[in-house]
C-alpha cells in the first residue's frame, strides 16, 4: 500500500521487521535489563539501545537482510530499519510502552528474559513495539505531505482496508471454487460469471458495502470473524460507516495511480539516460575516428567485416537469374559467363528452386540454390528442405505436400521415393547441406544479402 510520504506500508515491511527483531535479539542479553523496570533509567537503558543496534544493523552477518529491498521507492531494508531505529527519539512513548510490558511481565514472571524462552519474549515485544513505531512514522509523514490529519490508528485502518481489497480480488478471482463467499459479498444468489472481477481492476474501484460483507462472511467461510466484526472496538464504528470506507478507498486507489504514473516516469528516465550514455559513446568513436582519418592515421584493418552469411538466408535469398557477387574487382564479362553457366547447368522443372521462392520467381528461371543442388534428386532435395525449414512452410508447393499430413513426406518415405536406404538418404542430404555451407562460407551467395 501506498500513500503520500509513507515508507513503511509496502510488502519489504516485512524483512525490516525481520530484521530489527534479530537484531534486537542480538541486543537485550547485553543490555542492564533491570533499567527498563527503572523509570528514571530508561532514557540511559534506550541511549544504550541504539547504539547496539546501529551497530548490529551493519554486522556482516545481518547485511543479506539489510540489503532486501524495503519498499518502491527504492530504500532497503537496512535504511529503513535505521530510519525507524532513531525514531525512537522523536516517539519516545514507544519506547515507554516496551519498557511497561517488560515491567508487567517481570511483575507475572520475576525476570523472564534469563529464562530459555526469554529472547523470544523479548523479540516478540519489540515487534510488537516497532510495529506502532511504524505506523506513528508514516502517520507524520502522510500528514506532513497532504495537510490533512492522520495518526496512527488511521493508517492501521487504511491497512486493514488495503488487506481486505486484496482478499477480495482473490475471492472474485478464483470465484469458481468460491460461490458461496462471492454470493454473500456480492448480496445475491450464487452462479455465473462474475463482471465485477473485470470491473474491479484496482481498490478504487472496491466498494465499501463490499468490503463490510466480506467482514462479516469470514467467520463462516474461514471460522474468525472479520476485522469489521470482532469485539475490539478498534473498527466497531466503522461497519456503520461505508462512505467513510469508500471515501478512504478512494485514497489508497487515487495515490497508487499517481505513484504508478511516476514508476512509470522514472523507467522513461532510465531508458532516456541510457540513450544519452549511447549517444555519447557514438559521437565519441565518431570524432575519434574522422580524427585519425584527418591525420591519416586510420587503419583499414580496424573496420570489422561482414559477417558471414547464414545457410537459411542463403536458402532464402531472392534469385536473380545466377550466383550474385560482391566481389567489385571481378571483371563482368567473367561474372557474366559464371552466370550463364550455372543458368544452363541448372535443371527446368520448378521443384529444384528454393520453396520460399517458387511464388517470386519467373518461369523458367533458376535460383542460386537450384544451380548447387543441380544433380541431387528430388527426394534428396526436399530432405534438405525438411532439414532447414521444418516439414511445414507456407511456401512449399503442394506438389511436395504429402495429402494426407499437410505436411513434406517423411524422410523414410522420401528414402521409398529414391529407390535408397534411410542412411544413404541422411548422408546424401547432408552432402548436399555441407555443399550450400561451402558456397555461403565463400560468399557467393553475396555477403549480408537477403
Amino acid at each position: 500500500m501506498r500513500l503520500p510520504g509513507t515508507r513503511y506500508q509496502e510488502h519489504g515491511w516485512e524483512h525490516v521487521r525481520k530484521l530489527l527483531g534479530r537484531c534486537s535479539l542480538a541486543v537485550f542479553p547485553g543490555l542492564p535489563m533491570e533499567a527498563l523496570l527503572d523509570e528514571g533509567r530508561r532514557q540511559d537503558a534506550l541511549d544504550d539501545y541504539l547504539d547496539a543496534m546501529a551497530v548490529q544493523l551493519r554486522a556482516p552477518r545481518h547485511l543479506a537482510q539489510a540489503a532486501m529491498p524495503g519498499n518502491s521507492y527504492g530504500d532497503t531494508a537496512g535504511e529503513l530499519a535505521c530510519a525507524l531505529l532513531f525514531e525512537l527519539r522523536v516517539q519516545p512513548a514507544c519506547w515507554d510502552s516496551l519498557c511497561m510490558a517488560v515491567t508487567a511481565e517481570h511483575a507475572r514472571h520475576g525476570a523472564f528474559w534469563r529464562t530459555e524462552a526469554g529472547g523470544a519474549m523479548l523479540r516478540k515485544k519489540a515487534n510488537d513495539m516497532y510495529a506502532v513505531l511504524r505506523d506513528k512514522a508514516d502517520a507524520d509523514a502522510c500528514q506532513a505531505a497532504t495537510g490533512h490529519p492522520c495518526s496512527a490508528n488511521r493508517m492501521y485502518t487504511y491497512r486493514m482496508l488495503d488487506m481486505a481489497y486484496a482478499d477480495i480480488a482473490r475471492v472474485f478471482a478464483n470465484w469458481r471454487h468460491c460461490e458461496a463467499q462471492v454470493a454473500d459479498i456480492l448480496d445475491r444468489a450464487p452462479g455465473g460469471m462474475l463482471i465485477e472481477a473485470r470491473q474491479m481492476q484496482s481498490i478504487a474501484d472496491c466498494r465499501a458495502e463490499w468490503v463490510i460483507r466480506w467482514s462479516a462472511s469470514l467467520e463462516r467461510h474461514t471460522g474468525k470473524a472479520g476485522p469489521l466484526h470482532t469485539r475490539s472496538k478498534r473498527f466497531a464504528s466503522l461497519k456503520n460507516q461505508p462512505e467513510a470506507i469508500a471515501a478512504m478507498l478512494q485514497e489508497i486507489g487515487g495515490y497508487e495511480a499517481l505513484s504508478s504514473n511516476m514508476d512509470a516516469l522514472g523507467a522513461a528516465r532510465r531508458d532516456e539516460g541510457e540513450a544519452a550514455l549511447w549517444l555519447e559513446d557514438y559521437w565519441r568513436v565518431l570524432a575519434e575516428s574522422e580524427a585519425a582519418e584527418a591525420a591519416g592515421t586510420s587503419d583499414p584493418e580496424e573496420l570489422l567485416e561482414a559477417p558471414e552469411p547464414d545457410l537459411l538466408d542463403c536458402l532464402l535469398a531472392p534469385p536473380d537469374g545466377g550466383l550474385p557477387h560482391d566481389d567489385g574487382d571481378e571483371d563482368d564479362g567473367e561474372a557474366d559467363a559464371v552466370d550463364a553457366a550455372v543458368t544452363e547447368d541448372a535443371p527446368e522443372d520448378d521443384v529444384s528452386h528454393s520453396p520460399s521462392l517458387i511464388d517470386r520467381e519467373e518461369p523458367g528461371a533458376a535460383g542460386p540454390v537450384a544451380a548447387i543442388l543441380a544433380g541431387v534428386s528430388l527426394p534428396v532435395r526436399l530432405a534438405v528442405y525438411h532439414a532447414l525449414l521444418g516439414p511445414r512452410d507456407d511456401s512449399y508447393p503442394d506438389a511436395w505436400i504429402d495429402s494426407a499430413t499437410g505436411e513434406l513426406p517423411a524422410l523414410r518415405h522420401l528414402a521409398d521415393l529414391d529407390g535408397i536406404s534411410m542412411p544413404t538418404l541422411r548422408k546424401r542430404r547432408n552432402e548436399a547441406m555441407a555443399r550450400l555451407r561451402h558456397v555461403a562460407a565463400s560468399g557467393a551467395f553475396g555477403k549480408g544479402r537477403m
